[in-house]
This record gives structure tokens, sequence and C-alpha cells, in this order.
């Protein structure tokens, strides 16, 4: 059965094996294009100096990419018929089980003598995913991250505080090339040790720091119950690395007094720094002269109309360590046409509303944890925190949908409103447990908001 993108905030019910995602529309923006534009297939939009860009890239990785030689001759496609942007989606994808089979640094397009770091994914769920960078990727690297800080408002007079991780992961050090490349001061703290982040965030007066939203909503926790809100100087927060939602980015903004800016970005293709929101919140601005961005139906990997809700893929027009050609990111979004209010010319992506490979299966119908979220939203005196635990119970699958509430709401009748929101929006019966706030587990990285406990 087709995937069904539904681009609004409601969630219709579900059909036994229907998939289905959640795309909530936060930007605005109809379709509209600039000079030089030009229009293929009805979907793709694609000017001359990108084209031009693009061609220059596949010369490049024929000539130095063993990985897209192979991968070109296996599609039978041949550099010589790229010739009009329609051969764009005759170009085979990138996954990241491609990028696992190049382990260690078969993806590498550059001489050895030109490759100056490497960064690599966890490689949690199998081999870990290396990427080679030479010295100007770096360089583009820290403007990208450069031009973040300044879409966020922040310049040479801030004091930021980072607080991902350094070391393989791409986050730390690049936060801090960009803060740096700004002239705005660098506190590396990394990750962890709550207690000397909040002691280093007083006694250095850090007006803006980096964490992933689950870090962040911890750190807020801690301030507001030491009563330290007075002594800290914070005035915006960055913030990666994983879906939040409107709750949580509500709290953390309201316990901290702080502006909040979304960055995305990954690990595959230069990291965080890709794109992030401006003021006026419209969307996230990527980089155009870095990037081609396409939307996608992950099922048919066929381009969706413009302005519909699908998988991100994204092309490196400059990467010259390790390029990537339509490389499936797995995240859900749709692109953003027409003006920002701000008026820079960037163009823009709404917001990550999940992952196409977060599905998971309860009673014969596929979900996401966005399907949950969006529910959530939806009940007054529900909090940001969730969990959703399935067991199987005599030979049946069951979820236990676990929320936080806030003070001064019954907990039994926030239970009820919720399993009948879930039964009339996704379509099953589910339990559901209400807790106190801080109750649920917190994270120093990324919160599991699924355990599944059927397989174990």
């Amino acid at each position: 059965m087709a995937i069904k993108v539904v681009p609004q905030v409601s969630t219709p019910v579900l059909n036994k094996g229907q998939v289905f995602f959640v795309c909530v529309i936060h930007g605005g923006g109809a379709a509209k294009h600039g000079p030089g534009a030009i229009k293929v297939m009805g979907e793709i939009m694609v000017n001359e100096e990108v084209f031009a860009k693009f061609r220059a890239l596949l010369a490049r990785v024929q000539k130095n990419s063993q990985f897209y030689q192979k991968k070109f001759k296996a599609a039978g496609f041949e550099i010589e018929d790229f010739k009009s942007p329609e051969d764009i989606a005759k170009l085979p994808f990138t996954t990241k089980e491609d990028l696992r089979e190049t382990y260690p640094l078969h993806i590498q397009a550059a001489p050895d003598e030109e490759i100056i770091r490497i960064h690599s994914s966890s490689g949690t769920t199998g081999l870990p995913v290396i990427i080679p960078y030479t010295a100007r990727d770096v360089a583009d690297w820290a403007e990208m991250m450069c031009r973040c800080m300044q879409f966020a408002g922040l310049t040479n007079k801030d004091r930021v505080q980072i607080t991902p991780g350094y070391g393989l992961w791409t986050a730390g050090i690049g936060f801090q090339a960009g803060v740096e490349k700004l002239g705005a001061m660098a506190i590396p703290m990394g990750p962890g040790n709550t207690e000397k982040q909040i002691r280093m965030m007083i006694d250095l007066k850090a007006t803006a720091f980096i964490a992933t939203s689950s870090y962040a909503l911890l750190l807020a926790e801690e301030i507001y119950k030491r009563g330290l809100t007075q002594e800290i100087n914070l005035k915006k927060a960055i913030i990666g690395s994983e879906r939040w939602g409107d709750k949580m980015r509500a709290r953390i903004s309201a316990e901290l007094g702080v502006e909040l800016y979304d960055i995305y970005g990954l690990t595959e293709i230069y990291g965080p720094g890709i794109s992030i929101n401006c003021a006026h919140d419209s969307g996230l601005h990527y980089w155009d002269d870095y990037f081609y961005f396409e939307i996608i139906d992950p099922q048919t990997g066929k381009n969706v109309p413009d302005g519909e809700c699908g998988e991100l893929v994204i092309t490196t027009l400059r990467k010259e360590g390790a390029p990537l050609i339509r490389y499936r990111t797995r995240d859900i979004t749709r692109l953003l046409h027409g003006s920002c209010p701000c008026g820079r010319p960037y163009p823009r992506h709404d917001r990550i509303s999940g992952r196409t490979d977060d599905m998971f299966k309860v009673k014969g119908v596929n979900m996401y944890p966005g399907q949950i979220d969006d529910v959530l939203h939806t009940v007054e005196g529900i909090s940001s925190e969730y969990q959703i635990v399935l067991d199987r119970k005599d030979a049946k699958d069951s979820m236990l949908l676990r929320f936080e509430k806030q003070a001064g709401f019954d907990g039994e009748s926030l239970e009820l409103a919720v399993k009948k929101r879930v039964k009339t929006k996704i379509g099953i019966v589910i339990d559901t447990e209400a807790l106190s706030l801080g109750e649920l587990p917190r994270s120093e990285k990324k919160t599991a908001r699924v355990i599944d406990n059927r397989y174990r």
C-alpha cells in the first residue's frame, strides 16, 4: 500500500497494515522560484548555477571515487548522458547501508595527502560510517556553522557554551569551529557533568548554549529546581540532533527565558549546520550553495509534488573527501518555497517531523513516535515528556503510553482522555499512565521514546 503523506496536524484513523507519516506543517510560503530556474517534471526546480555544479560534481566523482564509479556502472548510468535537470532523477540513490559497506574508507574520493580528519557515526546498529574531510571540507563546514550562529542572532560579543560531544562525533568540534569563526567565545564543555555545566554557565556568564533537546530540558529543569533562573545570562539556545515537539520547546524556552533555534545536520553530510531557522521561525534556511535538496516519496523514490511532505534527499555540491549524491536521509520534511520575512536569499525546509525508519508496528498498525507526540499536543494538562512501552501479553501486542502531567491536572482524567484520543486518531486501544513531572528518565544525549520488550 502506498505511503500516505498527510500535511496536517490532525491524524487520521489507519487501517491495519497502512503506513503513515506525521508531517506537521510549521512553515509557510507559496511556491515561488527565482530567476533562472529551470522547471522539470513539474516538480524539481534547478537553476543553471546548480545544474553546472551538479555536472562538475559528477565529473569529480567519476574521476576520483571508486564507490560512485561502481554505483553508476551497476545502475547503468553514464556521465555522458547527464545533459539536463531531468537526468538528476536518473542518478541512483545513496543510502546509509551503502556507506556501511564502504567501511573503513572506501567512500574516500580524495588522495590521502589531502585528507586531514575523519568523523564517524556511532555504529550502534551496525558498522560505523567513517567520513573523511579535506581542508576545504573543514573550512566549508566552519562557514556553514558560522552562518548558523549569525542566523540565530549571535555576534562576536556572545559567550557560547557547547554541550554536545567531541571526538569522533561531528557535533562539538563543528559547533566550536562556527563559534570561533564568528569571533565569539567558545566554552567547550562537551556532554554530561550537569553540576559543572551549570556552574560554568553562571560564572562565565554564557549568553547562549548548544545542546540536544533532551539535555536542554534536563538543564532547564535543574536550573529551575535549584532556583538559579535569575543567575543565568542565557538569551539564546541552539538545539539539534533529535526531533522535539512544541511542548518541549515551550518548556525549555519558558524555564530558561531563551529564544530557541532549531539546527539540522547529519554526520554523513558534514555534521550539524546544514540548516537553521531564523528569528521569524518560518522554516529552516539551508545552504543551497553547498547542497541540493529533494523531497521524495520513500516508497516509490519519485519526487513528490511541490510543497508536499516526504523523505529529504541531499546531494553535496562542493564536498571533496566524501561527496554524496542523492543521499537518502530518512528524515521527513517538505520544502518551503517563497521568501522568508527575514529577506535572506537562502531557501527553507520545514522542521523535521520524524524519520521513515522510526516506524513500529502494534496490533497490525504501523506507527511513528511523531503520531503520539501529535496526539499528546492536543490534550491540555500534558507536559512534553512521554515514553512508549511495547510488550506481548497472552500472545498479543500491548502498548503502554506513559506521559508526564502538569501540576493541578487529574491523572485519571488525562489517562482516559489520551486513551480515547489515540483510539479516535490512530485506531488502536492502548493503556495509559500519567506521571508527575520528572518521573520519566532524562538523557544527556537523545531520549529513547520507544521501549520494545516484545522480542527480548
